[in-house]
């Protein structure tokens, strides 16, 4: 007898996904570190920077000497030299004294701020011995100026584990001398779509066939999430065919997603297939949020299996809500921070939004703009339809203890 719904809160079914364990680790190179994960602390072996520099072209002077210079009453110094760029600064900046430098120069020994270059004026000719600056505005001691290991010290931690990195990442690694680091490896995940009715997109459907519209989006989403995926096309609704399918599938990934086949209906087999394989156990079969009630979340062979609705969009929904932050955690992201939305705004409802208590109801909602004021319209639409997804801004949560939203509230709304 087919079992029923074994539905959890959204809180422990992201409580359960946070326990995955992530795969294994690697050694890459900085250059091909982008979006991966770091698996070990890291922290600066040197200062940054390791001499002081100037921050902005200009002078480099004794701050003392320019106190008090407005452009009414200027301060005068003796222009020595200039700094060169990529060399070391020896020649010292005396009392009275001052130096050209730019942006990223060594600040020469005695100098100990620099004044910007449109603040002062070379009197006369600059190029013979003794010329005269004219400083129409002072400095504070180390303005414009980064000290030695201003921007980090040396020995401070720069990326605790969990972290995955971004372009500008790369360039800090770079900067403290880290060329190589150790990551998570990408996830390989397969993605097994079911239903005798599903066609290919280049397939004219025949009354009740459907082109194939979540593989699509799901392959995208899930590598988006850092996931290596790999498309096992759609297996008709066979008990055997997709036992098969899926034991190819766990036998090469460490994460298989199943898109549909996940309710309770005659043809929805995903969760017996699961059953049916060695150390299988079912973690949760339904999570109380609307739309994708019906998801799964299960281990078979000792490898994550993630059940989805087969209506388009419950299934994408499920997948941003849940699916993703899932890779995350396997792909080594601090479970912490992965159910976090990445890009949010305010806004406020449009109009009155109902709800049911004890279910968590994300509402599709596009996004305007008048007056300085940003609002969100609800947009209606059921579970089978793609394009009410992709005509939508964003989602609005209401928690399962609300009965609906009024108009007027102010929502965060969850960027697609």
């Amino acid at each position: 007898m087919r079992s029923f719904f074994r539905v959890v809160p959204t809180d422990e079914a992201r409580a359960r996904i946070a326990e995955c364990t992530c795969v294994a680790t690697e050694s890459v190179p900085v250059a091909k570190a982008l979006g991966r994960v770091v698996a070990e602390g890291l922290s600066a072996a040197v200062d940054l920077p390791h001499f002081p520099r100037a921050n902005m072209d200009g002078y480099a002077v004794r701050a003392p000497d320019t106190f008090g210079a407005s452009a009414s009453v200027p301060a005068y110094l003796k222009l020595t030299g200039t700094v060169e760029m990529g060399k070391e600064a020896k020649r010292a900046v005396g009392k009275g004294e001052t130096m050209r430098i730019a942006t990223g120069g060594m600040l020469p020994p005695g100098a100990d701020a620099v004044v910007m270059i449109e603040y002062a004026e070379e009197l006369g000719d600059a190029s013979v011995t003794d010329a005269t600056i004219e400083i129409h505005r002072g400095v504070a001691p180390w303005e414009n100026v980064l000290r030695v290991g201003e921007d980090i010290a040396k020995g401070a931690a720069i990326f605790a584990p969990g972290r995955r990195l971004r372009a500008r990442d790369l360039g800090a690694l770079t900067g403290v001398g880290i060329t190589r680091l150790r990551v998570f490896r990408r996830p390989r995940v397969a993605l097994i779509s079911t239903g005798d009715e599903i066609v290919a997109p280049d397939v004219a459907p025949r009354p009740g066939q459907v082109r194939n519209i979540n593989a699509y989006s799901l392959l995208a989403m899930a590598s988006e999430a850092g996931a290596v995926v790999s498309d096992f096309g759609v297996i008709p609704d066979r008990r055997d065919l997709i036992q098969r399918a899926l034991a190819r599938a766990l036998a090469r990934h460490d994460a298989v997603l199943i898109s549909g086949g996940s309710s309770v209906g005659a043809k929805d087999i995903t969760l017996d297939v699961i059953a049916s394989f060695p150390r299988s156990e079912v973690i949760f079969h339904g999570i109380s949020v609307a739309p994708g009630k019906p998801t799964i979340l299960a281990r078979a062979l000792g490898k994550v299996v993630l059940g989805l609705p087969g209506h388009p969009m419950s299934a994408l929904v499920i997948f941003e809500l849940f699916g993703a932050p899932l890779l995350r955690v396997l792909g080594g992201e601090d479970p912490a921070g992965v159910f976090t939305p990445q890009r949010t705004v305010r806004a406020r409802l449009s109009q009155n939004v109902a709800s049911q208590t004890g279910r968590e109801d994300y509402v599709r909602v596009t996004l305007s703009e008048h007056a300085g004021q940003r609002s969100a319209a609800p947009l209606p639409g059921k579970s089978g339809a793609i394009f009410n997804l992709v005509k939508a801004d964003g989602l609005v949560r209401i928690p399962a203890s609300a009965e609906g939203l009024e108009a007027g509230s102010e929502v965060e709304v969850i960027l697609l």
